[in-house]
């Protein structure tokens, strides 16, 4: 066989090693991402291995011979290189890396060799190449920095050769009909993404609990966009799962999608004609819904306006973040810019009628905030579906991760982060509800201490010479006045407490409500409270002292529920003070209520009172 035949032969199988190795390099997802922008040049590297530019060329060599699996390292170590982002301009500015000659600073890509070794021991693509010794534990730049002035160590100088390269300069023609290429580092992100979720899906598999196998769609490229390319949402997307299932959104009449914040699950709607960018937009709306928590915020609001009031204010702040495109027939109006929810809301309710025409982008009954207020049916439902029996995974109540800290925590880190990569300026009123996160209310508790602060007065000493003082053992010769408590029981330092005793009302928030008004009295020195059970007739209990409040009070009644007669019988009683406060403590099942001196309300969480309380509200959890 000539000679020349015999070196075609090898070249052969050269070239075959190299695109074997390429192959097995993109059977790895994270590697696949990176090298779908990136290019295998057909010509051949001088010396080394191979390298890569900072366009996503790779260039071998194809004169040496290899194994498919090295190769596979050696492209798998170059498009690390990119997906760490080695090759960005910015990077490379502040590492002042480039060369005056144009090439990259051989230090510089030592130590962006250890950075890649370091993470392709994760990745485990093909045979490695060269034998590294412990690698630093420091980021390239440092160890930039480091070795210009120590130098670098002899165990690192004998790799595969220089690997970066800068693309030679697009003439102004290239220029102009170049397209800017996506970022190496969203590629990278949206890699990781993918390989994560297969390996959950491997997992799930293992165990038999894999979920129903579906086609990616639009949303889930678009709740990955969110993850990868936009910091405000990223963790608020990243603890969602999207749910696509026809007959669920069938059953709750589903128009574009709905959010159930307590399950962290976005149902869609697989028949809506939706773009991608609509896509980004319907599922941005519903992640804000979850994150600022609208579905514990309705505070006796009707559940339907709440929501259409809420949609208005989101669809304003993503029309004007520029987020997506706003879909055919969704809730906008300018003229509601700048306005929170609850000044909406009050709008909303001038004109009822046309307010409950008005459609988000759920059902005209739920809406798009799946909650409390679901109706009978749809409980039902949701109780024997199987994806919403269970918790949110990154959920850990025993460590104290609940909900609203993972909600608090994801959208001011994700400000935090949108800031700091100069993103933009975002709305007033949505980077004030982000922040507001921060410092969350009061809990009912100190609320309730703080309105007692307030309203039950303070008794001032009161001192006189009828009682001498005894504390003045040492000027016993000297007359001093002592201190006395007023006589007259209608100046006595107490208040009113008006108990709903209907069959309704739950032991727990007795319990809580009445213990947190016990320790106020007793710290603030008020010997007693005038107590009232209300149902169908009002039962007078008289002055209890502070500590039989909790412990010793018996419910009498188990009829219906009237409070007015009990404060009626307190505001009438010639030895409760004039200016006592009364606090009202019921279950919000009871009839129209008309104090005429200073009152508070003491209700479950999520109840809501029959009519308009002209006194605070305070929410027991």
């Amino acid at each position: 066989m000539s000679n020349a035949r015999v070196e075609a032969r090898r070249r052969e199988h050269r070239n075959k090693a190299i695109e074997d190795g390429w192959a097995q390099a993109r059977a790895n997802t994270v590697l696949d991402h990176l090298a779908r922008g990136a290019h295998l040049s057909p010509e051949s590297a001088g010396a080394g291995w191979a390298v890569v530019n900072n366009r996503g060329v790779i260039t071998a060599n194809r004169a040496r011979d290899a194994e498919p699996g090295e190769w596979a390292w050696v492209f798998a170590h170059l498009l690390l290189h990119l997906g760490l982002g080695h090759l960005d301009d910015d990077r490379l500015t502040e590492a002042e890396a480039i060369m005056p000659d144009g090439d990259v600073d051989p230090v510089y890509a030592t130590a962006c060799c250890v950075a890649v070794h370091r993470f392709a021991a994760a990745v485990r693509v093909g045979i490695p190449v060269v034998d590294l010794p412990e690698l630093p534990g420091t980021d390239e730049l440092a160890l930039t920095r480091v070795w210009r002035e120590t130098g670098v160590p002899a165990p690192f100088t004998g790799g595969p050769g220089p690997c970066l390269r800068l693309a030679r300069l697009m003439s102004h023609w290239q220029l102009q009909y170049h397209r800017k290429p996506e970022p190496w580092t969203e590629r990278f992100a949206r890699g990781l993404i993918a390989s994560a979720t297969e390996a959950m899906e491997r997992a799930a598999d293992a165990r038999g609990q894999s979920r129903h196998r579906r086609a990616m769609g639009e949303w889930d490229r678009a709740l990955s966009w969110f993850v990868s390319s936009f910091p405000l949402l990223a963790a608020v997307a990243a603890g969602f799962t999207l749910v696509v299932d026809a007959e669920v959104v069938r059953a709750w009449n589903i128009a574009l999608a709905a959010v159930d914040a307590e399950h962290g699950e976005i149902h869609v709607n697989p028949a809506a004609d939706l773009t991608a960018e609509e896509w980004r937009f319907v599922l941005a709306h519903e992640m804000l819904h979850a994150a600022l928590r609208h579905d514990r915020r309705a505070f006796g609001r009707d559940p339907y306006l709440w929501n259409v009031a809420c949609d208005y204010v989101i669809n304003g702040w993503l029309v004007a973040m520029g987020v997506g495109e706003l879909p055919h027939g969704v809730l906008h109006d300018r003229q509601l810019t700048g306005m929170s929810a609850e000044s909406v809301y009050d709008t909303l309710t001038t004109d009822l009628r046309r307010a409950r025409k008005l459609l988000t982008l759920g059902s005209r009954e739920a809406g798009d905030v799946l909650g409390e207020w679901l109706s009978e049916p749809d409980a039902v439902r949701r109780r024997a579906s199987k994806r919403s029996s269970r918790p949110m995974p990154w959920v850990d109540r025993v460590h104290g991760v609940d909900l609203d800290e993972f909600y608090r925590r994801a959208l001011t880190q994700g400000l935090e982060y949108h800031h700091a990569q100069g993103r933009g300026l975002l709305p007033a009123g949505l980077e004030e509800e982000i922040r507001a996160l921060d410092h969350p209310p009061l809990p009912w508790d100190a609320q309730l201490a703080r309105w007692f602060d307030e309203h039950v007065r303070v008794e001032l000493p009161v001192r006189s010479y009828a009682r001498a003082s005894r504390r003045q053992s040492s000027t016993p010769d000297i007359p001093r006045p002592g201190r006395v408590r007023p006589e007259r029981l209608d100046r006595r330092v107490t208040f009113g407490v008006v108990l709903d005793t209907s069959g309704s009302m739950n032991a727990e928030l007795l319990g809580k409500a009445l213990g947190a008004i016990a320790s106020y009295a007793l710290a603030r020195d008020v010997p007693a409270a005038r107590v009232v059970f209300c149902d169908a007739v009002a039962y007078d209990a008289g002055y209890l002292a502070v500590e039989d409040i909790a412990g010793r009070v018996k419910v009498r009644g188990r009829g219906g529920t009237i409070l007015q007669p009990g404060v009626d019988l307190l505001q009438r009683a010639a030895d409760f003070p004039a200016d006592g406060p009364i606090l009202i403590i019921t279950d919000a099942y009871c009839d129209h209520v008309r104090p005429r001196r200073e009152h508070a309300y003491l209700v479950p969480r999520g109840a809501r009172l029959p009519f308009v309380a002209r006194g605070p509200v305070f929410r027991v959890a």
